[in-house]
């Protein structure tokens, strides 16, 4: 059990972290103030309701996911490609560079609670067995449903590097990834890989694997940029101005990635309603759009489809196209066919 809390922080590491402007001599903070409103009185009612009424928060079958089509994946494309694994799981082929966005392919969200939260597909550990080299993993925060012990041990012959939030490298340590394999990132910091330009940006958001490394470790977005487009992926956060400073300063976007899913008017300031996402991505300067955190685990209160469909409504409404691929698909983004796969 232990393992799973990844690495610890030391004093050391805390003065590697001082240096970090948003760090604030005890932890990370956000850019503006933010909190999760609830109170003792609260929480009893909200565990009961997160363990045991699951009607309607879960599929009543296990969702589908296509099987890898690795010859689809690897041909020649001039433009990103990709495959959703559900919730934020995101594989990408992009500068003829195979990407993988917060490897979250287990069973269960909630490995240290005493009640299990349950994936919605089934086996999704085994798709990992059918992935091409991974020349980088990019991690966008150490929560569970992000970041999973797991799935980085049978990645671990797989990939060549890893780009982090700062402060996540102790975590894959822990688990036996050498140093020199990892690089962590502060929000801004930008670095070029294989051609293409790769920006960690801020969100609005907290980080922790346990009860004493709350804030410990950063939380961020990543922009990936070659000669020939932009793509965002926003990473888990609320509604606030870092998006448009994000579209100021590295957009306009030709794609992105927009949170959506797992919110709740008690932690309304860490994740965002869906309509908040459709905003998000217009004040990211963002052509296309697609919801990722959901389809995964039902982490909050409402139906496993209310993200969807709100964030299909919102964009309809603000004249955003979107797209919404099934789970496996291998997707050229401005060539996608919607079909609303969910409602069957």
């Amino acid at each position: 059990m232990t393992k799973q809390f990844g690495g610890k922080v030391s004093k050391t590491l805390e003065q590697e972290y001082s240096r970090s402007e948003q760090w604030d001599g005890k932890k990370f903070v956000n850019l503006e103030e933010t909190g999760m409103s609830i109170s003792p009185l609260q929480l009893p009612k909200l565990l009961y309701k997160q363990f045991f009424e699951k009607k309607g928060r879960e599929p009543q079958e296990p969702l589908p996911i296509l099987p890898f089509d690795k010859e689809a994946f690897l041909k020649p494309s001039d433009r990103m490609k990709f495959v959703w694994y559900g919730h934020s799981v995101v594989l990408l082929r992009m500068a003829n560079k195979t990407i993988l966005i917060d490897p979250m392919f287990g069973p269960n969200a909630g490995p240290i609670s005493p009640v299990p939260i349950k994936r919605f597909s089934e086996n999704t550990l085994t798709l990992i067995n059918d992935f091409p080299e991974i020349d980088l993993v990019l991690l966008t925060h150490d929560h569970y449903d992000h970041l999973d012990l797991e799935s980085i041990a049978l990645l671990l012959p797989k990939v060549k590097e890893y780009y982090v939030a700062l402060g996540c490298s102790r975590h894959l340590q822990k688990w036996g990834i050498v140093k020199e394999k990892i690089r962590e990132f502060d929000w801004w910091n930008t670095t070029s890989y294989a051609g293409i330009s790769i920006t960690f940006t801020p969100t609005r958001h907290f980080s922790g694997r346990g009860l004493t490394d709350r804030a410990k470790s950063l939380w961020g977005g990543w922009v990936l940029k070659t000669a020939a487009e932009r793509i965002y992926f926003s990473g888990d956060s609320g509604y606030g101005d870092h998006f448009k400073e994000v579209g100021l300063k590295l957009g306009p976007f030709d794609f992105a990635f927009m949170e959506c899913g797992q919110y709740n008017e008690n932690w309304h300031q860490i994740h965002m309603f869906p309509e908040e996402s459709v905003q998000a991505a217009q004040d990211a300067g963002a052509k296309r759009i697609m919801p990722v955190h959901w389809a995964g685990f039902a982490l909050a209160q409402h139906r496993w489809t209310d993200p969807i469909e709100r964030f299909v409504k919102a964009s309809e409404e603000q004249k955003v196209r979107q797209i919404y691929p099934l789970m496996g698909a291998v997707v050229n983004y401005d060539s996608h066919i919607n079909k609303k796969w969910w409602e069957s």
